[in-house]
């Protein structure tokens, strides 16, 4: 069985984007996947405050932990509603997606 027990990794975001906004084109690359960003924020901070490893999760969604990881991560992946539905789910959450207008 899976450790369960939650071990959270130090890590200095604001620290990390202050390094990276020095290179050419991070800025533009970054806000490309702003809403990206924001999701997967989402889901690591839910599992956080759920006390959950990554395993943890994969075991109650009865997948991988690398599948998880995946989920967790910005790139190519897309995950289905099904499977945001699944992960929230697993770490104790609602799943809530709306459309909001846009300013005028």
């Amino acid at each position: 069985m899976a450790d369960l027990k939650h071990k959270p990794v130090r890590h200095d975001h604001a620290d990390f984007l202050a390094k990276a906004r020095e290179r050419a084109g991070f800025q533009q690359a970054y806000e490309a996947l702003a809403l990206e960003y924001q999701v997967i924020d989402q889901l690591i901070k839910a599992r956080t405050r759920a006390g959950l490893t990554q395993d943890a999760v994969a075991e109650r969604m009865g997948t991988t932990k690398s599948a998880v990881s995946r989920l967790e991560s910005a790139g190519k992946h897309t995950p289905s509603i099904s499977t945001l539905k699944r992960y929230a789910q697993a770490v104790g959450c609602d799943l809530q997606i709306k459309l909001v207008p846009h300013k005028a």
